[in-house]
């Protein structure tokens, strides 16, 4: 299949299919004698892979680390690993994330939404020192 036609069926656009390419993500894929690029079936089930992987998070180094221990240079545990550690930085963010709303809903629940801006309690908080 072409490019374009790898491009639909993974819902994958193809300057992205490129990028994963140079970034080896994807192999060189041969090319036909008209110099087009020529992908396989395996070429679908990795992208779907990398696309589902970005999905939960993954950065394109850490699924160039899944790939290399699917592709059998590794085993279940490093997988595992691997996933454990994306749960964390997850589980972290959810964390910095709950305190940012917080933050927000304290400051927008003492503005009263009129005066003067001199006034305004989510302005003095984001001028405040410290």
């Amino acid at each position: 299949m072409n490019i374009g036609q790898l491009a639909r069926q993974t819902q994958v656009p193809i300057d992205t299919i490129r990028y994963y390419e140079r970034q080896r993500l994807l192999p060189e894929p041969p090319r036909s004698t008209g110099g087009y690029r020529r992908y396989a079936e395996d070429d679908v089930s990795r992208l779907n892979f990398i696309r589902r992987a970005k999905g939960l998070g993954f950065t394109l180094e850490e699924i160039g680390e899944l790939l290399a221990i699917s592709a059998g240079r590794g085993d279940m545990a490093a997988v595992k690993d691997a996933a454990s550690r994306k749960l964390s930085q997850v589980e972290q963010r959810i964390d910095e994330l709950a305190r940012v709303r917080d933050a927000l809903k304290v400051m927008v629940d003492a503005c009263p939404g009129h005066g003067a801006l001199r006034d305004c309690p989510i302005v003095s908080a984001l001028r405040e020192d410290g």
